[in-house]
């Protein structure tokens, strides 16, 4: 399945234990969501448009009202890699 390098990314943060956080306005709509990685730096890839793509194939989900985590279908579309900034060229 095709997942764009922003996706990947937000995964990625997510799949080493952050998690994206939704920001509301006065009436309830979505203005911004944040994915804060485990040491909680925030994650510049992540916006709106990612969020929704990521939900939409269901690879995030929020139990009880928490933060939104990466679900199991989100692990097995996961391309792994050794590190975020690490790619296989060169190797």
């Amino acid at each position: 399945m095709n997942i764009s390098k922003p996706q990947q990314r937000t995964l990625h943060a997510l799949a080493q234990g952050g998690a994206i956080t939704l920001v509301r306005d006065d009436h309830g709509g979505l203005v911004a969501a944040r994915c804060h990685n485990r040491d909680g730096w925030l994650l510049s890839d992540c916006d709106l448009a990612v969020f929704k793509a990521l939900k939409k194939r269901r690879f995030i989900a929020s139990k009880g009202g928490g933060p939104y985590r990466i679900t199991r279908e989100g692990l097995v579309n996961l391309r792994s890699q050794l590190d975020n900034r690490v790619t296989m060229k060169g190797w």
